[in-house]
């Protein structure tokens, strides 16, 4: 059954405020020349993706997507080169004033770590988050070290050197996978902050994007590496179970992001500045997230940034199956009211609201 109507019921009383400035738009809309051009986070490309070949049958507006990684995608957008910026981690307030962005999400997802180990399948090996940041810190060094021996009774564990596999780039995949590590650890914590990029020990592999973790775990022997979901399931990748909040051991899923935000104040206030990491819920798989679009407030391209809001918009209102179908979870309704809100606040030079305007087309079309 559709989610449509509860959806437009959440986007009437997020648009409210927008009336006087829908009465004004133009009938028409002039023709589009150029590509829509987004970059950033690896994490969510698949989505966007998914989303363009679809929204392009509808509306005929192609999608230039760069997935160069959150951190490039940030500063592309900080410096005008395209009309939307993609990263999986959301901007402090003080930095979204300093270059005059908004900032909302479009889905949630997951970090899992992955692993080559011979006679490992897919999530044979369990392991805790401080075992995971021990081997991380370069602590834990071999696969059949005490501490994964005693997470793993009755498994084979060869005694052969762990390979660290990790991101070079700016990385919200990293992000997340360290701020969950600091929650778990203490050492970790004390060591590293939750950033997109860090210094990683010397013997760690370090590569960049997702695709690159991917084909280096794949190759390497005794590899452990971090990667975003969708990346698990298309390249067959042999993920890890965690032990989650509740003490569970539990495999990623949809299922499980899905009860992390549950168990969150995503779901509970539509607040989507606070991280997903470490939910409790039987279900939930520790390390969630959720990916984010950024935009200027005050758009000088007007038209372009207009177009990127019509696409997100759109992606709200109809992309839901396309994104369960990429391997993510769509936001909670609350989550999608917060975000037309901030839509709301996006304008052209003169002060007239873009995000009234996305709507307005899109509603003009049903």
């Amino acid at each position: 059954m559709s989610r449509l109507p509860e959806r437009l019921r959440a986007l009437c009383r997020a648009a409210a405020l927008l009336c006087a400035a829908l009465s004004a738009l133009p009938a028409g809309a002039e023709p589009l020349i150029q590509p829509l051009a987004g970059a950033g986070s690896t994490a969510a490309a698949p989505v966007y993706r998914i989303w363009a070949t679809e929204y392009a049958k509808d509306h005929g507006e192609p999608l230039a997507y760069d997935a160069v990684g959150s951190g490039a995608g940030m500063a592309r957008i900080e410096a005008g080169s395209v009309d939307f910026g993609a990263s999986d981690v959301i901007a402090s307030k003080a930095d979204l004033a300093k270059h005059d962005l908004v900032m909302f999400p479009t889905v949630i997802t997951g970090v899992v770590p992955i692993v080559n180990v011979a006679h490992l399948g897919p999530n044979r090996l369990h392991l805790s988050g401080d075992v995971l940041a021990r081997i991380f810190l370069g602590e834990i060094t071999q696969w059949n070290a005490p501490e994964i021996r005693a997470l793993n009774p009755g498994l084979a564990l060869p005694a052969e050197p762990i390979v660290l596999v990790v991101r070079a780039d700016g990385s919200g995949t990293t992000y997340h996978f360290a701020d969950y590590l600091g929650r778990q650890s203490a050492a970790w914590k004390q060591r590293y902050p939750a950033a997109t990029k860090l210094a990683w020990p010397a013997t760690a592999q370090a590569v960049a994007g997702s695709g690159g973790v991917s084909k280096t775990v794949r190759a390497t022997e005794g590899a452990i590496g971090y990667i975003d979901y969708n990346y698990v399931l298309d390249d067959g990748l042999a993920g890890v179970a965690l032990r989650n909040a509740d003490g569970q051991f539990v495999s990623a899923s949809a299922e499980g992001f899905r009860e992390a935000a549950l168990h969150s104040s995503w779901y509970a206030t539509g607040d989507f500045a606070s991280e997903l990491n470490d939910m409790p819920g039987p279900k939930s798989w520790p390390i969630t997230m959720g990916t984010y679009i950024a935009v200027p407030r005050v758009a000088n391209r007007a038209s372009q940034v207009e177009r990127a809001l019509r696409f997100v918009t759109w992606g709200y209102l109809h992309g839901d199956l396309l994104a369960r179908q990429a391997k993510f979870v769509p936001l909670p309704d609350k989550v999608q009211a917060s975000a037309y809100n901030e839509m709301a606040r996006v304008l052209d030079p003169s002060g007239k609201s873009l995000g009234a305007a996305a709507l307005a087309d899109l509603m003009k079309a049903r």
